[in-house]
């Protein structure tokens, strides 16, 4: 009963609100490490190094396991901080005299519920644009290099040989899109497939048909925020050069995780009752670290829409 009544008291939210705070806190370190290669350009070598990472951030193992604690974390924290807000509303049913608000309490810190929700939905609009494509999008594009042939433009799919590949030549670290046929060779997703036909003597010699895996490509996600940011076309059919909007609406999200880091992260260790000599140092670094991670995020679209060639 006891342990009951503490899991569903102010106290016990509070330190979960922490706990998953503080972790993704250590996400978005990982992350924006990773998202800085963009700042690499566009090149054939920058391209392929963030395609390797985002490759190796949907497919390890151990990566997976940590990108579903950060989904949990992600929903806790929100579910967590609305039921806190709820309970405190509750708490003080009649409203304290109107006092100077400003003078006792700072911006971040009046409003982490709002902060929170925008976050949310930013967060939202995120996975839609770029999560789910990584994941689900059967057509999203492969990453591909070019080569000049007597004259002539010829596209590569660069292959991460993690396939049947063997010794075959055309079964290669590149793959001639030229040979991707539809008929004999074709591409679901982003793994290329050799389609044979052949005689089952098993089954009075009918001919049937089989695919076999021959090579995986590279989902070519730089591609797909590189284009995302610097689009031309028209938002919602309407409102032009939707890559400037998508650039305005991740700053301006940005800045609103730096009020929300800005309250959030001293107030973490708070919670978890750390108040001693190390307190003025956590301060001042939960303030440099609502600052510069933003900005730094804040800086990726910003070349990529206005600098990137």
């Amino acid at each position: 009963m006891a342990k009951s009544a503490f899991l569903k008291s102010s106290i016990a939210k509070k330190y979960w609100m922490a706990l998953t705070g503080l972790f993704l806190c250590l996400f978005l370190v990982g992350h924006l490490l990773g998202n800085l290669q963009l700042l690499a350009g566009r090149s054939t070598e920058a391209a392929l190094q963030f395609n390797k990472y985002a490759l190796f951030m949907t497919s390890n193992p151990a990566v997976k396991v940590l990108s579903y604690l950060t989904y949990l974390s992600i929903l806790f924290h929100a579910i967590d901080g609305i039921l806190l807000t709820i309970q405190n509303k509750k708490a003080r049913p009649v409203a304290y005299a109107k006092k100077d608000d400003a003078a006792s309490s700072n911006f971040s810190s009046r409003n982490m519920a709002v902060l929170g929700t925008l976050i949310l939905v930013f967060l939202a609009t995120h996975m839609v644009n770029f999560w789910a494509k990584m994941h689900f999008d059967k057509k999203m594009p492969l990453q591909m290099i070019s080569a000049e042939n007597m004259g002539q433009k010829v596209n590569f799919i660069v292959s991460t040989n993690n396939g049947l590949a063997g010794n075959d030549a055309f079964l290669g670290k590149f793959i001639p899109e030229s040979a991707i046929d539809g008929k004999y060779y074709f591409i679901e997703g982003n793994v290329v497939y050799l389609q044979r036909e052949f005689k089952d003597v098993n089954d009075g010699n009918k001919l049937k048909k089989e695919k076999i895996k021959i090579a995986e490509g590279y989902k070519d996600l730089h591609k797909i925020t590189v284009d995302f940011f610097k689009s031309k076309g028209k938002l919602f059919s309407v409102i032009p050069n939707e890559g400037l909007v998508f650039t305005i609406f991740y700053v301006f999200a940005m800045l609103v995780l730096g009020f929300h880091l800005w309250h959030g992260f001293q107030s973490a260790f708070q919670s978890l009752g750390v108040n001693n000599k190390f307190t003025p140092a956590i301060k001042l670094f939960g303030k440099a670290f609502s600052v510069l991670v933003p900005l730094l995020f804040a800086v990726i679209p910003v070349y990529i829409h206005f600098i990137l060639k």
